[in-house]
Parts: structure tokens; C-alpha cells; sequence
């Protein structure tokens, strides 16, 4: 499974802050103009260090909120290990589950869909778009 902590470049990135003492306060406002669905998201900030808690609505939420606050200049690892993923389920979801409505007195069903692992590639000299593809979808013409 992937690490939850990675590495940004420091000194790039948009400003926030001006001061340690409210990096992580601006941080959080520059999360939260476009919060992608992290609930109860919290930032704790350390010498360039940020540490992210809180609950995601899927994978995608919680990797874009690490990308966020690793694109500030200042920040230069994001440990994103206190993001848990919760999706919400949907009625197609648990119909297609075969989950049907729960009797009054049981406990409401959950079922949670499962999530792609995510995978990253470090681009390298002489990559092409069909190596890449061939190497994740199996086909280089799906490069598009």
C-alpha cells in the first residue's frame, strides 16, 4: 500500500502564510475554499511538515486535499495518515449489493464499495505516453 506521506518541494507553491504561527490556520482556509469532501479536516503544521486529519468521502478527496497542501510554498512533506476514507453509500449501490431496505427494527446495512489502490509513476527521460499506458492499462494504444 502506498505511503501516506510525501514529499513537495519547498520553495514553490502558492504563498499562505507568512509566519509558522498561522500556517496551519491558512492552510486549512486555502483547503477549504475547495474542499473536495474531507469532513472534520484538521492542520497541524511543523517546520515544513504538514499533518492532515480527518474523513475523506473517497480516495480521490483525500489525495486531493494532500496535493493541496503540498502545493504551498512552505510545505515540504504532507503525512495524510489521519485521513480516513468513508464513502458514502448509495441506494443503487446497496441494491446492487443486494442489501434491501432494512426491517425497522435492524440496524441500517451498510456496504462499502471497493476502492482502487492508487498508483503513481515517476516520470523518467525517454517515457512516451504508450509505454506508460502499456505498463498500467496493459495496452500502449489506450494512451489517450
Amino acid at each position: 500500500m502506498l505511503s501516506n506521506l510525501l514529499d513537495f518541494a519547498k520553495h514553490i507553491g502558492r504563498k499562505v502564510f507568512d509566519t509558522d504561527a498561522e500556517a496551519a490556520d491558512n492552510i486549512l482556509a486555502h483547503i477549504q475554499t475547495n474542499n473536495p469532501g474531507v469532513d472534520t479536516l484538521r492542520v497541524t503544521y511543523d517546520d515544513g511538515a504538514v499533518t492532515l486529519t480527518g474523513r475523506a468521502k473517497d480516495q480521490a478527496s483525500k489525495e486531493k486535499v494532500v496535493l493541496m497542501a503540498g502545493n504551498v510554498k512552505g510545505v515540504e512533506r504532507v503525512d495524510a495518515d489521519g485521513i480516513s476514507v468513508i464513502p458514502s453509500v448509495t441506494k443503487e449501490q446497496l441494491e446492487k449489493a443486494g442489501v434491501s431496505k432494512p426491517a425497522a427494527s435492524a440496524p441500517a446495512a451498510t456496504a462499502t464499495p471497493p476502492q482502487a489502490e492508487t498508483r503513481f509513476y515517476v516520470i523518467q527521460k525517454g517515457d512516451t505516453l504508450s509505454k506508460i499506458a502499456k505498463e498500467f492499462y496493459g495496452n500502449a494504444g489506450k494512451y489517450p
